[in-house]
This record gives C-alpha cells, sequence and structure tokens, in this order.
C-alpha cells in the first residue's frame, strides 16, 4: 500500500530540499518534483549570461541535478509572468529587502497543489527547517502559509517534522514519523552530516541562497525602477537587466547600465536595437546601455562614463562610440570626476 503512495516535492536542488526527497523517498513514497522558474534566479541569471561556477565548469540547473542524482522525475515549470505581478504587490509583504517569502511560498504551494491533484499525489514535501528563515519558517508563519495555500496538514516537512504537528501523511501511516527528523535553527551543520550518512555529496554551498529578491543591492535597483518607471510596468526584460552589470542613475529618464567584464558586455550588447549602446573605440574597456531617451547632454555624461570605466580612463584622447540601430557617432569625453560616480551608483 505504501508503494502506492505519491508525493511532490519542491526541489531547488539545494541541500534541504534534496534531503528532503532522499528521505521520503527512502520510505517507499513515490517521489516526483517540481521547480519554480520565477526570474529572479542568481543561478540561472548567472546561466544565462554566459558566467561559470567556481571551479570554471558551466553554470548548471541544480534541481535536475539533484533529480538525476535522486532517480527522482523533475518537472520545471516557468510562472515568472504571475510572480512578477505578485512580487510587485505582496500581500503580506516584504523581508529586509524586496523578499516575499510568505507570498512567495503561498503562491509556490498554490502551484503544486494543483500539479498533486492532477496527478493524483496525496501530499506536499518541502525542505523547510523550522526556524531557518525568519520570516517564512517559524511556527506561526508555517501555519499561515499552509492555511492560504489550502494544503492544511498535507505539508511534509521532514527535517524538523518530530517538532511540528502531526501531518495526514504521519496520521494515515503513509511515512513513519520516528523515521523524520528534528532539525531546527540557522546552522546547516546538522544537514551537512545528514549529507553524509546518506552520501550526499554533490550539492551547492548551504545558506548560498538563490534569489535576487534578498539581495539588498538588487532591491535597491528594483524600487529605482519602480520610482522611475512611469506606469510602473517591469518587464521579463527588466528583471534580467537589473541583475546585470553596475547601474547608474543619470537624471529621472534615463539609467546606464555598465558591463563588468566580457560576457555581461557581450550579453548587453543583444539590447541595441532598442537602447542607446556606448563602447569606447581605442582603449578596451565596457559596453554600456542606456535605458530612456538621453538627452544631448546625458550622451556626453554616458560617453564620460564608458571613458571612465575603459583603459583611457586618464587619457584626453578616449573616443567613445554611441549608437542605437542604425544611428551612430563618436564622441570624445571630458574627463569624469569620481564624486559624480557616488552621486549616480544605485
Amino acid at each position: 500500500m505504501r508503494g502506492m503512495i505519491k508525493a511532490i516535492a519542491l526541489l531547488s536542488g539545494g541541500l534541504d530540499s534534496t534531503l528532503a526527497v532522499k528521505i521520503v523517498s527512502g520510505l517507499g513514497i513515490d517521489v516526483e518534483a517540481l521547480n519554480f522558474y520565477t526570474g529572479f534566479c542568481i543561478v540561472e541569471q548567472r546561466r544565462r549570461v554566459g558566467g561559470k561556477r567556481a571551479e570554471g565548469k558551466p553554470i548548471r540547473n541544480e534541481a535536475l541535478r539533484a533529480g538525476a542524482d535522486l532517480g527522482v522525475k523533475v518537472e520545471l515549470i516557468d510562472i515568472s509572468k504571475e510572480y512578477l505581478r505578485m512580487v510587485t504587490k505582496p500581500k503580506h509583504g516584504y523581508g529586509s529587502a524586496i523578499n516575499p517569502c510568505i507570498d512567495c511560498r503561498i503562491f509556490m504551494l498554490k502551484k503544486a497543489k494543483e500539479y498533486m491533484e492532477e496527478v493524483g499525489a496525496r501530499f506536499i514535501i518541502t525542505g523547510e527547517v523550522l526556524g531557518q528563515r525568519p520570516m517564512s519558517q517559524h511556527r506561526d508563519a508555517m501555519n499561515l502559509i499552509e492555511k492560504e495555500s489550502g494544503l492544511k496538514r498535507l505539508i511534509l516537512r521532514p527535517l524538523s517534522a518530530q517538532l511540528l504537528p502531526q501531518t495526514l501523511p504521519e496520521e494515515n501511516g503513509w511515512v513513519d514519523r520516528e523515521k523524520l527528523f528534528d532539525i531546527k535553527g540557522r546552522s546547516r551543520k546538522p544537514q551537512m552530516e545528514l549529507a553524509r550518512i546518506f552520501g550526499i555529496t554533490d550539492y551547492p554551498q548551504p545558506a548560498g541562497g538563490c534569489c535576487f529578491l534578498t539581495d539588498k543591492n538588487y532591491a535597491r535597483r528594483f524600487k529605482d525602477l519602480i520610482t522611475h518607471r512611469k506606469d510602473k510596468s517591469i518587464s521579463h526584460e527588466d528583471i534580467i537587466l537589473l541583475g546585470v552589470g553596475r547601474h547608474f542613475r543619470l537624471s529621472d529618464n534615463v539609467k546606464v547600465i555598465v558591463g563588468r567584464d566580457e560576457s555581461e558586455n557581450i550579453f548587453l550588447e543583444r539590447y541595441n536595437n532598442n537602447h542607446w549602446i556606448a563602447r569606447p573605440l581605442n582603449y578596451p574597456g565596457p559596453v554600456i546601455i542606456a535605458e530612456g531617451e538621453p538627452e544631448e547632454k546625458e550622451m556626453e555624461l554616458i560617453a564620460a562614463l564608458t571613458a571612465w570605466y575603459s583603459d583611457g580612463r586618464n587619457s584626453r584622447d578616449t573616443e567613445v562610440l554611441c549608437q542605437i540601430r542604425d544611428v551612430q557617432y563618436t564622441l570624445k569625453p571630458h574627463p569624469l570626476l569620481e564624486d559624480k560616480l557616488n552621486e549616480w551608483r544605485i
């Protein structure tokens, strides 16, 4: 009977969710995993821009990697359009940055519930640990999330289950509560020891995080965009660009993004059809794109900023090409004062 029970796991590929799937599948439950693409994943952004992992290998999808290691099917679901609407107006507010963690969990669990019902599964598995996340992983928040997602007593959190009220999977004997765990708090040492016992060695650095919304630098950029966007609309392209380069606000109407390395420069080149692009002609340097409609004075500032970040910073002969589609011209910018960078920096 136990082998006929199916459950749906939320699998990020991080250590906690990987352990949760390993524990429950080891109890004879048929586990299928979901991984949601929100548009705010740092790892996915690095892959899109062309970055690599610390060891020089290509960026990978950790959920697919974990699913392959665990022998579990992983369904990838793009929720980015709906998710963006939720992020701009979260019912339960933000954390320390622009992280709507409670609304995020409710949103994902509602999606998981829909999928669970479609495939005939009985309950949901998450890698949540009591007390690990200050906004969404304390008892009151967990209870609220269960209630608003429509999954009361149907969310099994195997890493902390012995510290939480009994769920229906435990009550019905589908899983043995005694074989679940009582981990709590922010330390990852218990999970790392459990991974060692299970023979799990390939996982991302615990507590590294994969969400731009928890990053305070990204939050400043996001708030700046909302403030200066007249119609308050945000596109998928906006979200991608918020995670690339250095950002400077030159005026209410103009913001520029400065590429930090070759991969970002190549990436920013893709936007030359609908943005002004600037690049130094006679020295190595960055690609810069301008959002908005820069006037002549602002184009001169953009050229000066381009020269500042080029190898010709201290030269008076630096030439900067400014281009949008088939329109282009060359500027020789005046030297830029460093104080201006701090004034413009977002």
